[in-house]
């Protein structure tokens, strides 16, 4: 018998404007501020929408119109040393600000897209992934 995965809140919806989407383990719920982030969840945004997240470590990320996003990896466990984000991106635009996680351990934090990776050295990038 297969083991729930322990689904550890890593972070909430801040704001929508429009319509988008949180989905976790194939549960699809419309985001609204308040809405549970977890590891394996994907953030997706509508034409014309936006939506802005905050990680537990106080990272930020925003999204813009017809975004896709999923939290591959999340730890954060400064105490014991244990610091991880890593999300993939499939297409959309986002504004990232780095939180804890970057700031003690910057080569902790990884952004996927369909061409490259992002590694995290500063406190803010702007990041548009184009359909192809």
């Amino acid at each position: 018998m297969a083991v729930a995965q322990d689904k550890v809140t890593v972070g909430y919806v801040k704001n929508v404007k429009g319509t988008a989407t949180v989905t976790t383990d194939g549960q699809v719920v419309e985001a609204q501020p308040g809405t549970p982030l977890h590891q394996g969840s994907a953030l997706k945004t509508d034409a014309q929408s936006s939506m802005g997240v905050m990680f537990k470590d106080n990272t930020m990320m925003s999204f813009g119109p017809s975004t896709v996003l999923t939290v591959d990896e999340y730890l954060y466990e400064p105490s014991e040393g244990k610091l991880k984000l890593g999300a993939r991106m499939g297409k959309g635009t986002l504004n990232y600000v780095s939180g804890v996680i970057a700031k003690l351990q910057p080569e902790a934090v990884t952004i996927k897209t369909p061409t490259g990776m992002i590694g995290v050295r500063g406190t803010q990038f702007l990041l548009k992934v184009a359909e192809e």
